[in-house]
């Protein structure tokens, strides 16, 4: 057995860096900033346990374009660098002066976020460069003494000794050819607003004017002065205590997160955890009506305030894309580029806290004010309905709070509405049967023969409804869902009473015969049913589970061979209506006209009668005023 070391060539090194640690080459302008924002902090620490002497000074990073030049400049005033740290960080890869500072003064540090963790960010420099130097004086070093390091993308490297007025660190980008986008100032601060908006150590890119008002009243005058361009906001309302914040600043943080957005958020919820896991951020419930227009890749994650991503599936459990706003975490696992999440237990348990968080200030909202959660409802239904499909600790706690509207807009529970209509809608089988309507005025016929009867209906109509039901009729014992056009409301509810048709069986043999030879067999199956005789002669309706099933394949799920059946409606032909009789008594074009007239009102009713069906109809109707 013999044993060695891997050796990494630099040659075969430098191409892989360039081409592939990171996805998106823009990514080197985060990196190098949070570079510059490590070094800041670090010097801070320094300080305050009296390592570094003097003045700190003012620390903002700058950005600056030398489009002449075709540099771009990241500054900082941090801890800098001596010869033999840049031999150490900067020409050996992999290693990490972010994690030996963290080590050295384990114990020592006030808080510290430290960004830096692999040691690589620096080399995505090289992803936009021909060439990049760096200038750099270290706080330990005697009055102008500096050096200048140089590297052209390759194994070779340059260091000299330089002279630097001031304490930090200058990285120069000569930007290459392919990457001179990078030279143009709507370019950068596109980026500086996408990366370093809310990194810890302000961030300045040239400058802005700004009005000031000088004196008071009619003397007061205005004049306009130049002032540094600070990009970025070091204090977002996530890094602070929810105490320490009102309704006004989680608007105005809002407005900082989504400047295009002209809508406010319903409310929102402020993560704020540290154990077992570091976790912060503020999530916001938007107003998402029953279309269901989503916007998806709204939540922002950082770590250390510094942004990853807006793609968060698999930390922030499905349902909650929906929402928007930011989640910081040093414990989230991210990939070496910190470009997207590793899935470990740790993700499995901020997720499951974040399900648990979210369950915890809806049910306060709704004890606290349950008027204001309930003027709410619509806008936020389908995310709770999403949630309790999609994650069982959530569906046992969202059953507290989910409401049921009726169609007179009263509002309850779920279990205070399966108490409300109690026995009254108990079937034949000791089924509590909830009628529903997706909408209230097409349906408004069949829901006025259900209020007749004595029973009440409430308004289903997210797209996730075929899917809630199911999930409720599964979760409650013997709960069954019907919407009002499923059938005919003695059908709905069926109790143990059964009318008597007027018509003998051989009557009624020839009643369902007419029937079938002048309707379309294909689309309406035609069914006799013994109603009261004040009932509609000819009712369609579409059967529960066959729509359901459609339904619940449109939005994802169901029988995949749902979609390809045809549509296909029951035809109720109510057999003690006089016009069964007239049917009857009727023979050859006549009867024909007198049931496909009948069955013409049927289909206007249920919004099936269209094109050239109803230009026949509304002329046969003038022909017979």
């Amino acid at each position: 057995m013999s044993t060695g070391k891997i050796n990494v060539t630099a040659d075969n090194i430098f191409p892989i860096i360039k081409k592939f640690l990171y996805s998106d080459h823009e990514i080197f302008l985060r990196e190098l900033i949070s570079n510059a924002v490590d070094a800041t902090t670090k010097l801070k620490q320094l300080s305050r346990m009296g390592e570094a002497q003097g003045e700190l000074g003012d620390l903002t990073i700058q950005i600056e374009i030398d489009e002449e030049n075709k540099q771009l400049r990241i500054i900082d005033k941090g801890v800098g660098m001596t010869a033999e740290e840049v031999d150490q960080y900067i020409n050996q890869l992999a290693f990490s002066g972010a994690e030996d500072f963290l080590k050295k003064y384990e114990g020592k540090l006030d808080g510290a976020d430290i960004i830096g963790h692999f040691g690589l960010g620096f080399y995505s420099a090289f992803m936009v460069s021909s060439k990049v130097e760096i200038i750099t004086r270290s706080y330990k070093a005697e009055a102008n003494e500096a050096v200048h390091w140089t590297c052209e993308g390759n194994p070779e490297f340059t260091l000299d000794t330089v002279e630097k007025a001031e304490r930090g660190t200058e990285i120069i980008l000569n930007i290459a050819e392919d990457s001179e986008e990078f030279l143009k100032e709507s370019r950068i601060g596109e980026l500086l607003d996408k990366y370093a908006k809310f990194m810890q150590v302000p961030v300045q890119f040239g400058t802005r004017e700004e009005t000031v008002k000088e004196g008071e009243g009619d003397d007061a005058v205005e004049t306009k002065v130049t002032v540094p361009h600070i990009v970025n906001n070091t204090e977002p309302a996530w890094t602070k205590s929810p105490a320490d914040l009102k309704d006004e600043d989680y608007a105005q943080f809002y407005r900082e997160l989504y400047p295009m957005s002209f809508e406010q958020p319903l409310f929102h919820i402020h993560l704020n955890v540290d154990y077992p896991f570091d976790l912060t951020g503020v999530l916001f419930f938007p107003s998402i009506k029953p279309n269901m227009e989503i916007q998806k890749n709204k939540i922002q994650l950082y770590q250390s305030q510094v942004f990853v991503t807006d793609h968060v599936e698999g930390i922030v459990p499905d349902f909650l894309t929906l929402l928007h706003g930011v989640i910081d975490s040093k414990d989230i696992p991210l990939n070496v580029s910190r470009s997207y999440l590793q899935n470990d237990h740790n993700v499995r348990k901020i997720s499951s806290h974040i399900t648990k968080k979210v369950a915890d200030k809806l049910e306060e909202l709704f004890k606290a004010d349950r008027e204001d959660f309930a003027q709410k409802w619509n806008d936020i239904k389908v995310i709770i309905e999403y949630g309790m499909l999609s994650e069982e600790k959530f569906f046992d706690r969202a059953k507290k709070f989910a409401l049921m509207v009726n169609t007179k807009e009263e509002k309850f529970t779920i279990d205070e509405y399966i108490e409300k209509v109690g026995e009254n809608q108990v079937n034949k089988n000791g089924e509590t049967v909830i009628l529903y309507t997706a909408n209230p005025e097409a349906q408004h016929g069949f829901i006025a023969k259900a209020q007749a009867k004595g029973y009440d209906v409430v308004v289903l109509d997210s797209p996730l409804t075929s899917h809630y039901i199911q999930k409720l009729e599964s979760s409650y014992e013997k709960l069954k869902f019907a919407r009002v056009d499923a059938d005919t409301i003695d059908k709905l509810i069926e109790k143990e009473e059964n009318n008597v048709s007027v018509l003998s069986e051989k009557q009624l043999e020839d009643l369902k015969s007419a029937m079938e030879e002048n309707v379309n067999k294909a689309k309406f199956n035609v069914r006799l049913e013994n109603m009261d005789s004040s009932e509609l002669p000819l009712t369609i309706t579409v059967p529960e589970f066959m729509r359901r099933m459609k339904e619940m394949q449109a939005t994802g799920g169901g029988g995949m061979f749902m979609g390809d059946l045809p549509e296909t409606y029951e035809l109720i032909v109510n057999t003690n209506h006089p016009l069964a009789s007239r049917i009857l008594d009727t023979e050859g074009d006549e009867r024909g006209t007198l049931i496909r007239n009948a069955t013409d009102l049927a289909m206007l009713q249920q919004n099936l009668l269209h094109g050239e069906a109803l230009t026949n109809f509304i002329q046969r109707s003038v022909d017979n005023l």
